[in-house]
C-alpha cells in the first residue's frame, strides 16, 4: 500500500479534524479531499435540497460546491468551522441556480405566519404506525417541502441536520434571532401533521445512500485529479 493510500485510510479510520485533513490537501495530498466529501456529503446534500428540490439539481450543486470548495481551500481560515465554510458554499451556489433559473420565490414570510391553520387532527396511535419510522420521515419530507424557501432551509439545518442556531446563523449570514423566528414558524406550519412525531422521524429524513454518495465522490474527484 502506497504511503497516500495509508495516510488516506488512516485519516478515514480516525478522528483526525477536518481542519487537519484540510491542511493536509492544502500541503499537496489532493486525495484526501474525499474524506472530507464523504464526511459531509449527507449535510450538503440536505442543505442543496432545502433550496433544490430537483434531485439531479441537487447533485450538480454538490459537485460544483465541492469544485469550489476545493479551489478556494487555501482561503479556508479556520475562523469558523469547515462546516459551516463549507454550507455557505452550497447555499450560494444552490441559490444561484434558482436564480440563473428565474425559479425564485419571493415570500412575505409574515403573511405565511399569520395564515390560518386547520385544527388538529388525532395523532395515530396504532403499533404500526409508531413503528414506521421511514413513513413518517416520508411525511416530513413531504410537509418540509411545501414550506417557503426561507423556512425550509433554516428547518432542514436546524431540524433534520441538528445544526445548532449560531452555525446555522453563520451559514445563512443572518442572526441567531432570525433563525430562531423562521424556524418557529415552519414548525408552526407543518404543526398539524408532525408536531408530536418530528423527533423520531426527523432523523431519518431525505436518506443520502452509498451509491449515491460514490457517484458524487467519484464525479468530484475525477475532476480534481483529471485537471
Amino acid at each position: 500500500m502506497s504511503a497516500q493510500a495509508e495516510e488516506l485510510r488512516a485519516a478515514q479510520d480516525s478522528a483526525t479534524s477536518d481542519e487537519a485533513i484540510v491542511a493536509r490537501v492544502v500541503a499537496g495530498n489532493t486525495a484526501l479531499f474525499e474524506v472530507l466529501m464523504r464526511r459531509h456529503n449527507r449535510r450538503v446534500y440536505r442543505a442543496a435540497r432545502s433550496v433544490l428540490r430537483d434531485e439531479a439539481e441537487v447533485e450538480d450543486v454538490m459537485q460544483q460546491s465541492y469544485l469550489s470548495a476545493y479551489a478556494h481551500l487555501a482561503q479556508f481560515t479556520g475562523a469558523a468551522r469547515f462546516t459551516t465554510w463549507l454550507l455557505k458554499i452550497v447555499l450560494h451556489e444552490a441559490l444561484a441556480r434558482r436564480r440563473r433559473a428565474a425559479r425564485l420565490e419571493i415570500t412575505d414570510f409574515d403573511a405565511e405566519e399569520n395564515a390560518t391553520m386547520s385544527d388538529e387532527v388525532t395523532r395515530p396511535r396504532s403499533p404500526e404506525q409508531r413503528a414506521a419510522n421511514r413513513e413518517l420521515a416520508a411525511m416530513v419530507e413531504e410537509a418540509v417541502d411545501r414550506l417557503p424557501e426561507g423556512y425550509r432551509t433554516v428547518f432542514v439545518l436546524r431540524e433534520v441536520e441538528e445544526m445548532a442556531t449560531a452555525e446555522v446563523a453563520q451559514a445563512l449570514e443572518v442572526t441567531e434571532d432570525v433563525v430562531k423566528t423562521r424556524l418557529h414558524r415552519a414548525k408552526a406550519l407543518v404543526r398539524k401533521e408532525l408536531d408530536a412525531r418530528i423527533g423520531a422521524a426527523a432523523s431519518s429524513a431525505f436518506p443520502f445512500q452509498d451509491p449515491r454518495c460514490d457517484r458524487v465522490v467519484g464525479a468530484v474527484l475525477a475532476r480534481i485529479l483529471g485537471g
